[in-house]
C-alpha cells in the first residue's frame, strides 16, 4: 500500500463506521463465541473452538488493516480539486485509440478501487498513466496485455 490514502469525506466516514462496527459489535460477538465453545469441553478436539479462534484472528486482522488505513488517511475536499488535469478523485472520460471505445474512470485511492463501479486505483497502470494529463492529451499506458493509448476527452468531479 502507498504511504498516504486519499479519501473523500464520505469514503472516510464509511471506513470509520465499519471500524466502529467491527470493534463494538463483532469483536464482543467473537469473544462470546470463543467463550461458548470453550465451555463445551476439551479444547484439543473442539472444532467449534478452533473455528471461533480463527474467526477472531481474521476479525482482528481486518480491524488492524482499517486502523492502518485511517492512520495514513488524508481527506480531500472535492471543491478544491483542479479539473484541468487528471488527479486523484477526478473522473476522466477517455477514448481507447485502438478500439475507439469511450469509458469514464473515477481515479481513487487503492482501497476504494472497484472496476465494476468504474473506480480505478491511482497506482494501477491505467490510473498512474492518466495522472497529470489534460484534455486532448494522449496517454500511453503499459498494461500486462501490452501498450494502450487513451485520448483524454473530459475531466470532471
Amino acid at each position: 500500500m502507498s504511504d498516504t490514502n486519499y479519501f473523500t469525506q464520505e469514503a472516510f466516514d464509511k471506513i470509520q463506521t465499519d471500524l466502529h462496527l467491527l470493534k463494538s459489535v463483532n469483536r464482543p460477538a467473537a469473544s462470546a463465541a470463543i467463550a461458548e465453545a470453550r465451555e463445551k469441553g476439551d479444547l484439543k478436539e473442539n472444532a467449534e473452538y478452533d473455528a471461533a479462534k480463527e474467526a477472531q484472528g481474521l476479525l482482528e486482522a481486518k480491524i488492524n488493516h482499517l486502523e492502518s488505513i485511517m492512520a495514513t488517511a488524508r481527506i480531500i475536499d472535492e471543491s478544491t480539486i483542479d479539473t484541468t488535469r487528471v488527479s486523484i478523485l477526478t473522473k476522466v472520460t477517455v477514448t481507447n485509440m485502438g478500439t475507439k471505445k469511450t469509458v469514464t474512470y473515477h481515479i481513487v485511492s487503492e482501497g476504494e478501487a472497484d472496476l465494476k463501479a468504474g473506480k480505478i486505483s491511482v497506482i494501477s497502470p491505467i490510473g498512474s498513466g492518466l495522472l497529470g494529463k489534460v484534455v486532448g492529451d494522449i496517454a500511453e499506458v503499459t498494461v500486462p496485455a501490452g501498450q494502450l493509448k487513451f485520448k483524454i476527452e473530459k475531466i470532471f468531479i
